[in-house]
């Protein structure tokens, strides 16, 4: 059951982003190094100088180790990233602790460091099977070496979400349609899939400027993300977010709570906490956010406080992005505000154009309201 808990409640989650990477792909615009292994020591004193800076130590609900490539870590660096976490945090009875990984990472040595620091979740960066499509997008991985990871980390831990990258350049629906079906015969707990963004300032961005790359239509990315929400319902996995599937059981904690909106914790360069109502956002260089942390304890770049309207806002927006939708009775509890008072007029317009739909319990999107979710954030703005 989601809840929604008030915006000076200690936070449950923690989110911990550790910025290192064999490469960085041409599409990629997350706050990270590559090739540079030797800040990993230093990156780690300064994440324990961070987590120092807590008044006291926290139980949480989830853990989630981001990046970059947490298993990009050796297994005496994961064991003492467990360390500092765990001399500030401990985990409640059931918590999930999920860490990314890149499937040319992935080996029984890696599986049992990341059991040994409480891991008992993988989001495992697939993004595709096809050998052609993993070229265009610079992954260092192959289809086989995807399928093995995805084997080896079900068989230790058992709870493997996937993540699929849609709409890369020249892609087809043929092509994608056969990347899920891979994917779905695997038998994943969760699965994502993302629509490839271009960033301004990656590489994707400066070659689709030159005219090297193309992205696809707006009718070809529709048509690819309708085939993910066919194949993956048909499959058992059912869609509870707008790019999340699952198996029961399986919903993705840490994410959800993004979603309502509760508060987090987040460590690391770029990454964005929201505690006591104001959301802090850490230095996006990976070396700057070291020296800063270790010269003055703390790397906040922006410090954003949140009016209880403005909070609410967020919670609406971001709880739309949920199948469910927004549990009105908890939100407008936990908010202060009806969403009447909030934003009364936008809703009963988008209703009328079929993109949201409210129960006597609920406001959701609309499955045509879906395929436009952040236009209808746009407006509710």
């Amino acid at each position: 059951m989601n809840v929604y808990y008030p915006s000076n409640a200690d936070p449950r989650s923690v989110y911990v982003h550790v910025p290192f990477c064999r490469h960085r792909c041409g599409y990629c615009n997350f706050a990270l190094v590559a090739g540079r292994d030797h800040l990993i020591d230093p990156f780690l004193d300064a994440l324990e100088a961070e987590a120092k800076s807590l008044p006291k130590t926290f139980e949480i609900d989830t853990l989630f180790l981001g990046g970059g490539t947490p298993s990009h870590l050796s297994e005496k660096q994961l064991a003492r990233l467990g360390e500092i976490l765990f001399s500030r945090f401990s985990l409640a009875h059931g918590a999930e602790v999920s860490a990314e990984c890149n499937p040319s990472d992935i080996s029984k040595s890696l599986l049992n460091s990341l059991v040994s620091i409480g891991v008992n979740r993988i989001s495992l960066g697939v993004q595709s099977f096809n050998s052609e499509k993993l070229n265009v997008l610079q992954r260092d991985h192959n289809g086989e070496v995807a399928k093995r990871a995805f084997s080896l980390a079900m068989e230790k831990i058992g709870n493997v979400s996937m993540d699929l990258i849609f709409a890369a350049p020249d892609e087809t629906v043929p092509q994608w349609e056969q990347d899920l079906e891979t994917a779905i015969a695997l038998k994943p707990s969760h699965l994502s899939t993302y629509e490839l963004t271009w960033e301004k300032g990656t590489t994707f961005w400066n070659r689709k400027q030159r005219g090297e790359l193309d992205s696809s239509n707006e009718n070809l990315r529709v048509d690819m993300y309708q085939a993910a929400i066919d194949r993956c319902e048909s499959a058992g996995l059912s869609q509870y977010e707008v790019s999340s599937f699952a198996s029961t059981g399986k919903r993705c904690q840490h994410n959800l709570q993004y979603w309502l909106c509760n508060s987090w914790f987040a460590f690391g360069p770029g990454a964005a906490s929201f505690t006591n109502g104001v959301r802090n956002t850490n230095h996006r260089s990976p070396t700057t956010w070291m020296k800063r942390i270790l010269a003055d304890g703390s790397a906040i770049d922006e410090a954003e406080p949140l009016s209880e309207r403005e909070h609410a806002i967020e919670r609406l927006i971001f709880g739309l992005r949920m199948v469910d939708g927004i549990e009105i009775a908890g939100f407008e509890e936990a908010s202060g505000a009806s969403l009447k008072s909030l934003v009364g007029r936008t809703i009963d317009e988008l209703i009328g154009r079929g993109l949201l739909e409210r129960t006597e319990t609920f406001l959701r999107l609309t499955p045509e309201g879906r395929m436009v979710a952040d236009a209808v954030a746009v407006e509710l703005l």
